[in-house]
C-alpha cells in the first residue's frame, strides 16, 4: 500500500492544477468571485472599481482592474477584439485547463493598437479571418484574466470604456457544447472526490503529448479508467488515495512556501512561479531557458505550488512580483515599529510599479484614513530627495514631516507584508543589476 500511497501521492501534486482551476471556472460561471458577479461561459466579467481593504481576493493589487472570461472552445473558435488603449498598460493572459500561461495580449506583447484575436481550440483547420491573429489553445476550456492600469478613482471611466470595448464573439455562429464535466456525485469523502475530478479531467483535457506516457503511471490508481473506480474502491485502493492525498497535499505546501528565489534583504522574489508551462508557446510568451523549466518533474511541482498559491498569475517577464516578511536585518515587519525602504533608483520599467501594504494573515489591503494601499511612480506629489532617491514610509501613523507624509504608506498596527510589483520590467531586475533594498526599522521605534 506505502507504494500506491506514494503514486496517488504524484498524482496529487500533478493533478491539483487542473482540479483547482477548473474548480475556480466553475465557481466563477455560477456565483462570481470578489467584486465581480458571475458570468456564463464566453462572456466577460469586468471589475468596475479598484479593490478596496474588505476584499480578500485582491488580484493584481491596487494598480489594476481586472477583466475575466473563461471560455468553452468546444463548440468552435471566439473572435476577441480589443482597443486601441492609447499607451495605457493592459495585459490580457490566457490559460488553459491545467494552468498553463499559453499567450499574452497587450502592452508588452502586441502593443497598444486595436486588434483582432482568433481564439481556436486543440486541432482545428478553418480560416482565419482577415486581420485576426491566431491564438491556438491547448485545451478547450480557456481563461482569459485582464488587468487595466488605472490611475486612481477619476480614471476609472476610461477604463470602463476599454472593459466595454473589448469583446468576445463566436465565428460562424460557433457556441460552446458542454461545460467541464462534472465528478459523479456518489464519490464519498474529499479525498476520493479529489481523484474523481482529476480522472474526469484528464479525459476531457488530454495534456502535452509529452506528459501522456507520464500520465500512464497513474493507471493503478484507476485514473485511467473510462467510468470511475472511487464510488466503490477496494479497502486497499481508498486508504492509499487518502494518505497519498495528506502525502501530495503536504508536498504542495512545502513547495508553495519555500519556492521562488533566494531571500536578499528580506525579500523573496516570485519571478520563476509560473515558468512551468514547457510545452504550448503562442502569442506574447518567452521561449528562452531563462523562462521554461528544463526538469518536467520540477515543472510539475512548481506548477501544483502556483496553483495552490496564485491562480492566473503573470510570468515574471510580464509583471515581476516580489513580497517581504522581514526586514534588512531578519526581523518579522510589525506595524508597531516605523520603517523605510529607500530607493537610490526607482526599479527599472518600461509601464510602471508599486509597492502594496498588506496585512498578515489575512492578506487584506490595509485600510487607513488617508485611503493609500500602495504607493509607486504614479502616486502624485512624491518627494524625491536631491540625488533622486526616493525613501518610502512605512508606519501606521502619518508623519508630522510633509516630504514624509507625502512618501507614507500606512501599515497595519500588527505584522503586515508589503508586495513589490514592476510592470514590464527591464532584464537589470532579473540579472542582478536591480536589487530591491532592505526595509530598515527606524532607530528607537
Amino acid at each position: 500500500m506505502s507504494d500506491l500511497a506514494e503514486l496517488a501521492a504524484d498524482a496529487y501534486v500533478y493533478g491539483l492544477p487542473v482540479v483547482a482551476n477548473l474548480d475556480a471556472v466553475h465557481l466563477f460561471t455560477r456565483r462570481g468571485v470578489g467584486p465581480m458577479g458571475p458570468a456564463p461561459f464566453n462572456t466577460f466579467r469586468h471589475a468596475h472599481s479598484l479593490p478596496g481593504p474588505k476584499e480578500t481576493d485582491v488580484g493584481g493589487g491596487h494598480d489594476t482592474v481586472p477583466s475575466i472570461a473563461h471560455l468553452d472552445l468546444s463548440g468552435g473558435p471566439l473572435l476577441l477584439r480589443v482597443p486601441d488603449t492609447a499607451r495605457r498598460y493592459y495585459v490580457l493572459r490566457f490559460v488553459d485547463a491545467w494552468t498553463g500561461t499559453f499567450a499574452y495580449v497587450g502592452r508588452r506583447a502586441t502593443g497598444t493598437a486595436a486588434g483582432a484575436f482568433l481564439l481556436t481550440p486543440p486541432d482545428w483547420s478553418g480560416e482565419v479571418p482577415a486581420g485576426a491573429t491566431r491564438l491556438s489553445a491547448p485545451t478547450t476550456v480557456v481563461s482569459i484574466v485582464g488587468s487595466w492600469a488605472c490611475d486612481g478613482a477619476r480614471d476609472l471611466p476610461a477604463v470602463r470604456a476599454l472593459q466595454r470595448a473589448t469583446t468576445l464573439e463566436p465565428l460562424d455562429g460557433a457556441r460552446p457544447s458542454a461545460a467541464p464535466p462534472s465528478p459523479e456525485s456518489d464519490v464519498d469523502g474529499a479525498e476520493l472526490l479529489f481523484f474523481e475530478k482529476l480522472r474526469s479531467r484528464m479525459r476531457a483535457f488530454p495534456p502535452a503529448p509529452a506528459e501522456l506516457e507520464y500520465q500512464q503511471r497513474f493507471a493503478p490508481l484507476g485514473l485511467l479508467d473510462e467510468r470511475s473506480p472511487y464510488a466503490d474502491p477496494s479497502a486497499r485502493l481508498a486508504a492509499a488515495l487518502r494518505a497519498g492525498h495528506q502525502r501530495g497535499a503536504r508536498r504542495v505546501e512545502h513547495a508553495a512556501a519555500n519556492g521562488g528565489g533566494p531571500e536578499t534583504n528580506g525579500w523573496k522574489p516570485t519571478y520563476g512561479a509560473f515558468n512551468h508551462n514547457l510545452d504550448f508557446f503562442e502569442v506574447g510568451t518567452v521561449r528562452s531557458p531563462s523562462w521554461v523549466l528544463a526538469d518536467r518533474d520540477e515543472a510539475r511541482t512548481v506548477r501544483a505550488a502556483a496553483a495552490r498559491a496564485g491562480l492566473w498569475g503573470n510570468h515574471g517577464y510580464e509583471s515581476a512580483c516580489a513580497m517581504a516578511w522581514n526586514d534588512g536585518d531578519g526581523h518579522r515587519l510589525d506595524g508597531t515599529r516605523s520603517y523605510t525602504l529607500r530607493f537610490e533608483a526607482p526599479p527599472p520599467v518600461d509601464a510602471f510599479w508599486s509597492l502594496t501594504m498588506y496585512d498578515m494573515p489575512h492578506y487584506q489591503l490595509v485600510d487607513n484614513p488617508a485611503g493609500r494601499y500602495s504607493i509607486g511612480d504614479r502616486t502624485p506629489d512624491l518627494h524625491y530627495d536631491r540625488d533622486d532617491s526616493l525613501t518610502v514610509h512605512l508606519q501606521p501613523e502619518r508623519p508630522a514631516d510633509r516630504a514624509e507624509a507625502a512618501n507614507w504608506l500606512p501599515t497595519p498596527p500588527g505584522p503586515f507584508r508589503p508586495v513589490l510589483r514592476m510592470y514590464q520590467p527591464h532584464p537589470a531586475v532579473f540579472d542582478g543589476r536591480f536589487t530591491i533594498p532592505a526595509i530598515t526599522r527606524r532607530g528607537g521605534s
